[in-house]
């Protein structure tokens, strides 16, 4: 993979995300380097084209997002923004994106957000959205809307739902960035490595989600989001729901027999 190289800038006709599969391993990159990979609405309907295709290959087990350039993403291209004011131009920009996030979640496959550079505003959002997320030790981290008079609203959700509300409070009002470390303890990423293992880290989870039963993987991934803002009793009533269904799969039965028999499962996604 070469999403650690920066590129000053892409040539005129190459595209704004590129795809490319490996060893049932996905690998989605952000391609708007010298815009510092800012979602316009061009690389948002590009991305979400990608989540969909991606979802309907069986072929695919797990999904990196990555990103080419100095940033990994700099959130909304504000020269957009700018360009095109106006009440329903808002909300349809604001609209696409949560669309984005949501489609990242819903989809049922693990997504890797493999952050090599400084991640703001619905940048952050994207990371804190993915299902795992991996820095390099440069790598920072930012909700810095309210030092333009727009407060990271949209990015708010995602980032909440991953730290705690004082971190999330700090991120949010005072706009500062964040080190990579902060953001291990704050819980927005899972690793911090250096930039020379990035890549290798990254691809050591991937494999490792790979080699699982992505019928598994799907009703787990599902079954997470959906229980996090129920109460506690509707909580484990719909997880043991979950849990029965999932023990009537064969990948449950094949898996169980594997680990009875001490030999490596064959799975079949059902």
């Amino acid at each position: 993979m070469t999403a650690t190289t920066p590129i000053a800038a892409p040539a005129p006709d190459a595209p704004i995300l590129l795809r490319s599969d490996s060893d049932g391993v996905a690998t989605l990159t952000l391609n708007r380097p010298a815009a510092r990979n800012a979602l316009s609405v061009a690389l948002m309907t590009a991305l979400q084209a990608a989540i969909a295709d991606v979802a309907a290959d069986d072929s695919v087990k797990a999904v990196i997002l990555a990103a080419n350039g100095p940033a990994f993403c700099a959130g909304h291209d504000l020269k957009e923004v700018r360009a095109n004011p106006g009440r329903e131009n808002y909300e349809a920009l604001f609209r696409q994106c949560s669309d984005l996030m949501l489609s990242i979640v819903r989809l049922p496959k693990p997504v890797i957000a493999r952050v090599h550079a400084m991640a703001t505003a619905a940048g952050c959002q994207l990371v804190a959205t993915c299902d795992l997320a991996v820095a390099a030790e440069g790598a920072r981290f930012a909700t810095p809307g309210v030092n333009i008079g727009l407060f990271c609203s949209t990015p708010m959700v995602a980032l909440s739902r991953n730290v705690g509300r004082k971190q999330a409070m700090e991120m949010l009002l005072t706009g500062r960035p964040i080190e990579a470390a902060e953001a291990l303890a704050f819980g927005l990423v899972n690793r911090v490595v250096s930039a020379a293992d990035l890549d290798a880290s990254v691809r050591q989870i991937a494999e490792g989600l790979v080699a699982k039963s992505p019928l598994t993987l799907a009703i787990g991934k599902e079954a997470f989001y959906r229980q996090l803002d129920m109460p506690l009793a509707d909580a484990y009533a719909y997880a043991s729901t979950v849990m029965t269904t999932n023990m009537m799969a064969r990948d449950a039965e094949e898996g169980i027999d594997a680990f009875l028999q001490k030999r490596p499962p064959e799975w079949t996604g059902r």
